[in-house]
């Protein structure tokens, strides 16, 4: 085994914000690296540590893989030393696909579907009975015990209900020497010529042998021989017909039923999987739903009339051959095109969606002769349903799914798998239906599972349900127990996906690596993060390194050694200002320190917020795991949606509260979750919902350019004399505009280096140096500084720098108030955490003048913050609130929690264990609850004595 230093040493790093920094960490053991905001932590850990472990990975490649890959830059540092092979866990790396699922990312699905191939029950789906199989000496064997000294038909199935006339294949059937054939449950000889009704459905046997089971010399070689030629013949099926009955009875190589002969081919892994052909749902391609059409959405309004727009997709009458159409089936049916169309008659209706073919005559009045008329209508239905199918253009596919549904697939019920494949089960149970178990009761599924099979099955499934359930327990221990396997990944929290990956890395019980985690509790209740810890603590223990980013209060105080980056953010931060153990904090004066000490704290508030007196309530919830649920909220309060995760949170607030209030408030079109009715929506102006979502997925979205002072800053620019002068207009000092940027980059300031299988990389343009413009656009000056100096800036030193413009600076100000002084004004949307992307929405929104009566969604604020930033952060939130406005957060942050005015909380439980309403009201009213998790934790944040009668009802 390679023998690595007992230290990793890094020296000279300058990435980012680092300011030439030395760093020794120490090697097996668990080190936080904490600090503020945009203090360096990241820069550290991922792009000096981590990008330097894969570009030595990357040079191990052949020099024939590498020309593929490309060269991975050297990270900005001097050296490292005591590097180990790097894995890096982030909250970015999940594919979001729609065919990856929590079983395909951990392969407990792989697993599963190798079970069910190799110890899976087959079941027929259309009796029910026990699918049976046999080899021909089995065939043979049966057919002599079973008809000894009768005469049977041995006979080969090639037409199976289906319709036709069957010419061709009597006439091949003939020549391959055949004179019998059974149609329908009647012998005949196809010699003196056959036919049959095309339009009825057909059951046609060749009849291969007839002949009397008597025990002779030959009557073995004969049924071998009949036998075989029967199993070619009827693909591997055949048939024996008692002379004088009328049901045969079926035999196969293959699984069958032996009532109805249906055969199932024998079952390999991929019978199992709906990402193969052979096991996906031919509807739905294996993805669980499809799109259907609404015709509410195609008749928005059935008050007004097809000439006034009441066909959505068609608008407002025009001349057209569509219209012309509809005329015709209008003189067909008897309406007007300027009736209502809640009174066009139901068949017109069926035509116009579903269309027809017809020919008519109807008399002229005006020429006093028929007149013949032809409709040949394709259906909107039709059309927007091909047009969605069959389309090149994206925006002509979007077009067609603003008027259709996402609903489950009819054929599978939502399983993604054929029915073939959902009647193998092992216990009685398929494997559509234990993927869609919670982790914890597939848990309690496959405790003792080995016991209760049968003899065969117990030898072969020993083994594979080892590693099921090894997975299984992995996935325990980081708290994700109210997740199912068949929940897809697109669905899964950045904290959630992260946890899954930490899992699977515990479960492949690697040796003398280096792990490196960006925030793994986020998303995580307090309850469940000590599991989370021990998880990191296993992976430590069994001889790897792990280094973690992260704010959480436990995870510090349970590291071996603690590294704390500041002082500041940005420009004034990147240095080590302490490291050692987590005891050693209180002899620095760091803000983390303060703050661990108990120096400095978030106060809980001396008074709760009782609102304006009014409410939203929201009844009959019942999306995912929510059962039933009727929660009120009370407006002009911070309100806190709490609760252990997988608990129903999201599903509440960001699933079933805010599509409704959105389709409201801004004609939004996302489906909210299943509930019977909302109240109270006419006494708030608008809703905004700042989530965690990129503000842009390439370097040219940055936050100068969402939040609009770009705009400004490009009008201030072209007032300059110079600029007036040359002739500049706003457009000039725009990336994204030919004529001022750099042609080479197009604006970018980098180029994209394709990596093929692995993530592009950006390289700096080597024409403007990343200045993103040409020489004279650069030229022009404000104040001294250019177009680039200025996105430069950081947003404190662009603050004092656009002081006396007042449209700059409110914009800016918002910005730095929500604790981003630290960024620049042109840093690339690509390179900013989920945390701050979430802030520079916020101050987009706080920029813009309220009505004081605006609803705020706020999902886990406090992602990636310190504990200082989250004091700027709920400054700013409560001066939101106290100018009338409500706003919503989900959180697990206590600190956060505690200063609530009004809480929610959800459990008991995550997934099936949850989606009910524990406790509602002040943080105070909450903390007594005796059954809450959320209460157990905020009461120790408020210091309130624990009821005697909970000591053991809580389990804490």
């Amino acid at each position: 085994m390679i023998k690595y230093e007992e230290n990793i040493e890094v020296q000279g790093a300058r990435v980012h914000n680092l300011k030439n920094i030395d760093v020794t960490i120490p090697r097996e053991k668990l080190v936080v690296i904490t600090g503020l905001s945009g203090s360096g932590k990241s820069s550290l850990a991922f792009d000096t540590i981590y990008a330097e472990g894969q570009r030595r990975y990357i040079e191990t490649f052949s020099a024939y893989a590498r020309q593929f890959l490309g060269g991975l830059e050297r990270p900005d540092v001097d050296k490292i030393d005591g590097l180990s092979p790097v894995i890096a866990i982030e909250q970015k790396t999940t594919s979001k696909s729609p065919r990856s699922t929590v079983g395909t990312i951990t392969e407990i699905y792989d697993f599963l579907r190798l079970l069910f191939a190799r110890a899976g029950l087959a079941y027929s789906y259309n009796t029910g009975e026990k699918m049976v199989s046999y080899s021909d000496e089995q065939i043979k064997a049966l057919i002599k015990a079973d008809y000894d000294g009768k005469k049977i038909n041995i006979l080969a199935p090639v037409i199976k209900s289906r319709k036709g006339h069957y010419r061709e294949l009597f006439q091949q059937i003939g020549k391959q020497g055949f004179v019998k054939v059974r149609v329908d449950g009647e012998v005949v000889d196809i010699t003196k010529g056959m036919k049959v009704d095309r339009y009825k459905t057909h059951d046609i046997e060749i009849v291969i042998d007839r002949l009397k089971v008597i025990d002779t010399d030959d009557l073995d070689k004969r049924l071998s021989e009949s036998i075989n030629t029967a199993m070619y013949s009827g693909d591997d099926v055949l048939m024996v017909l008692e002379e004088g009955a009328s049901i045969a009875r079926y035999f196969s190589r293959d699984l069958m039923c032996p009532t109805t002969g249906i055969s199932y081919p024998v079952p390999e892994p991929n019978t199992f999987s709906f990402n193969s052909p052979k096991g996906m749902c031919p509807n739905c391609s294996g993805l669980g739903h499809v799109y259907e059409v609404n015709e509410n959405k195609i008749f928005p309004d059935k008050k007004i009339s097809i000439k006034s727009g009441g066909i959505a997709p068609l608008g407002d009458y025009k001349k057209s051959w569509a219209f012309k159409q509809i005329e015709t089936i209008a003189q067909r049916y008897d309406f007007k095109i300027t009736d209502a169309i809640e009174n066009v008659p139901e068949e017109a209706m069926n035509v116009l969606l579903y269309g027809g073919h017809e020919s008519f005559e109807v008399d002229s009045k005006t020429l006093g002769v028929k007149r013949n008329y032809k409709i040949e209508y394709e259906g909107i239905s039709h059309f927007i349903k091909n047009q969605f199918e069959q389309a090149g253009s994206t925006s002509i596919k979007r077009w067609a799914k603003s008027y259709m549904d996402k609903v489950i697939c009819p054929t599978c019920e939502g399983s993604r798998l054929r029915k073939e494949s959902l009647n193998f089960k092992i216990d009685e149970k398929n494997i559509a239906e234990l993927a869609h178990l919670d982790i914890s009761e597939l848990a309690d599924f496959f405790e003792g599972l080995n016991q209760r099979l049968e003899g065969s099955q117990q030898i072969i499934a020993e083994e594979i349900i080892k590693e099921i359930s090894t997975r299984i327990r992995f996935l325990l221990d980081v708290g994700l127990d109210y997740l199912s396997l068949n929940r897809g990944s697109k669905s899964l929290s950045g904290g959630e996906a992260q946890r899954i990956r930490l899992a699977t890395q515990i479960g492949s019980q690697l040796v003398g690596v280096l792990y490196i985690l960006d925030e793994p509790s986020i998303g995580l209740h307090q309850r469940d993060n000590d599991r989370l810890i021990k998880s990191l603590e296993a992976l430590r223990d069994i001889g790897n390194s792990v280094i973690v980013v992260e704010h959480d209060r436990d995870m510090i105080e349970r590291a071996d050694h603690v590294i704390d980056i500041g002082p500041r953010a940005g420009r004034h931060g990147g240095e080590i200002i302490s490291e050692g153990l987590p005891k050693d904090l209180k002899n620095f004066q760091t803000l983390t320190a303060d703050y661990m000490t108990g120096k400095k704290e978030i106060a809980v508030p001396q008074n709760r917020r009782t609102g304006n007196g009014k409410k939203i309530t929201l009844s009959g919830c019942t999306g995912n795991n929510l059962k039933n649920v009727t929660v009120t909220i009370p407006l002009g309060q911070m309100i806190g949606v709490t609760g252990v995760s997988g608990s129903g949170k999201s599903t509440l607030i960001n699933e079933t509260l805010y599509p409704i209030m959105n389709a409201h408030y801004f004609n939004g079109v996302k489906k909210p979750m299943p509930y019977k009715k909302i109240k109270g929506l006419e006494h708030v102006d608008k809703v905004i919902d700042i989530n965690q979502s990129p503000i842009g997925r390439t370097p040219r979205s940055n936050p100068a350019t969402y939040t609009g002072v770009f705009g400004e800053i490009r009008s201030l620019f072209a007032k300059t004399p110079e600029a007036a002068i040359r002739g500049y207009k706003p457009g000039r000092f725009s990336f994204n505009v030919k004529g001022g940027r750099c042609e080479t980059c197009g604006g970018g300031g980098v180029r994209v280096i394709e990596m093929n299988f692995l993530p592009d990389v950006y390289v700096e343009c080597e024409t403007c140096n990343g200045k993103r413009f040409n020489r004279e656009t650069l030229e022009i000056r404000y104040k001294g500084k250019s177009i680039a100096d200025v996105l430069d800036m950081t947003i404190n030193e662009a603050v004092d720098f656009f002081e006396l413009i007042p449209k700059i600076h409110r914009k800016l100000k918002t910005i730095q108030d929500v604790g981003l002084g630290y960024i620049t004004l042109g840093q690339q949307s690509t390179t900013l955490s989920g945390g701050e992307a979430q802030r520079v929405k916020l101050a987009t929104e706080l920029s813009k003048l309220n009505t004081g009566n605006t609803f705020y969604i706020l999902d886990e604020p406090t992602t990636g913050l310190h504990f200082e930033d989250i004091r700027v952060l709920m400054e700013v939130l409560n001066r939101l609130v106290d100018k009338g406005n409500t706003v919503l957060i989900i959180e697990h942050n206590m600190d956060v929690i505690k200063m609530m005015d009004y809480l929610i909380d959800i459990g008991y439980e995550g997934g099936r264990g949850g989606g009910m309403i524990v406790a509602k009201g002040t943080p105070e009213k909450v903390a007594k609850d005796k059954k809450s998790y959320t209460a157990a934790y905020l009461r120790k944040e408020l210091a309130l004595k624990k009821p005697k009668s909970e000591q053991e009802a809580i389990g804490v």
